[in-house]
């Protein structure tokens, strides 16, 4: 269901009506691109049947899926035909093309070619859990997660989100873990982990299928790297990697979850309650004991900016008058 995460905090929610959710959804359907499109996003069905719900809740939590298109023509194409007719014209005219009038070319050029490409499309799962005051988004990067984040706060007009902060930040926490050798409370260490140090080169360390627990991981800490992401279980059920902005990586349920989970029914369902039955309860116990394991949630005084030990998840406000989810740097 997931193999990465990032994970929002519910701020505010007002629950729906079925009639208005239905209505949203359906305005905001996944429609294929046009031959002339280049891009296209909307909802589709998280089972995967054809004309069902965009919605589904199991056991409380609401899942949906977000679909994306795009087409793009080969960078090369574009440069070689547009050489072609910059070439031709300065043949004919005794001028050849710039600024604005190339790039007016190009853009004709692109426009031409766009039916002739091949379409991609990729979903994005999201989990709502408005019990526990959470919405993980299955992207791998801050940027996808935030436009993802931003059509669900368009589909629901009451809900507020922003991303998860902990009083530790994930670099400080993960420092200390492999400076001890050892992982937090219900969380062992791994053997997959990054280090950088922090300054214009950049210079990087990295350890694959290795043993993280050893002198020489430290002694990079004590030089002055930094952790940017460390492979971990959690009570030996569920892998992944954390990262320094708080994602959750290579999501993997482990043998121990997987044995049994399957029944005649779930097979006959064709396990989409099953997966996301057994995908959420474990999470939900696992992130917990993760945002514990942080020094918990960040909490903001009233009227107080949020502060915190250095984070690579950054405190956001909304810019006077923009949209719910636009956001800057505080």
């Amino acid at each position: 269901m997931f193999k990465n995460a990032l994970i929002y905090r519910i701020d505010t929610w007002e629950p729906p009506t079925g009639s208005d959710v239905e209505g949203r959804l359906a305005g905001a359907r996944f429609i294929p691109c046009t031959p002339s499109q280049a891009e296209s996003i909307g909802w589709v069905e998280p089972r995967g049947e054809k004309h069902g719900v965009l919605l589904e809740s199991v056991g409380g939590q609401l899942i949906l899926t977000l679909c994306t298109e795009t087409k793009a023509v080969p960078g090369g194409v574009i440069k070689e035909q547009l050489e072609e007719r910059l070439a031709k014209i300065e043949a004919d005219t005794g001028r050849r093309p710039k600024g604005k009038a190339s790039r007016e070319i190009k853009e004709e050029i692109v426009h031409e070619l766009l039916p002739r490409a091949f379409p991609k499309r990729s979903t994005t799962v999201v989990w709502i859990d408005p019990k526990a005051g959470r919405v993980l988004i299955g992207a791998g990067s801050a940027k996808k997660a935030d436009a993802v984040a931003t059509r669900l706060v368009d589909l629901f007009p009451g809900l507020r989100l922003s991303p998860l902060q902990t009083a530790l930040s994930p670099t400080t926490a993960m420092s200390a873990w492999l400076s001890e050798k050892q992982g937090p409370p219900g969380f062992s260490l791994d053997r997959e982990c990054e280090l950088k140090q922090p300054d214009a080169e950049k210079a990087a360390v990295r350890y694959a299928r290795h043993t993280l627990e050893i002198d020489e991981v430290g002694v990079h800490i004590q030089q002055g790297k930094l952790p940017t992401q460390v492979a971990m279980t959690w009570a030996s059920r569920v892998s992944f990697v954390l990262t320094e902005a708080l994602t959750l990586k290579k999501i993997k349920l482990l043998d121990v979850v997987l044995e049994g989970s399957s029944s005649p029914a779930d097979r006959a369902d064709g396990g989409f309650d099953a997966d996301v039955a057994l995908t959420t309860g474990e999470l939900a116990l696992l992130l917990p004991e993760l945002i514990e394991a942080l020094g918990g949630p960040l909490v903001q005084e009233a009227g107080t900016p949020a502060t915190a030990a250095p984070a690579a998840v950054p405190s956001v406000v909304a810019a006077p008058g923009a949209p719910p989810w636009a956001v800057e740097p505080a």
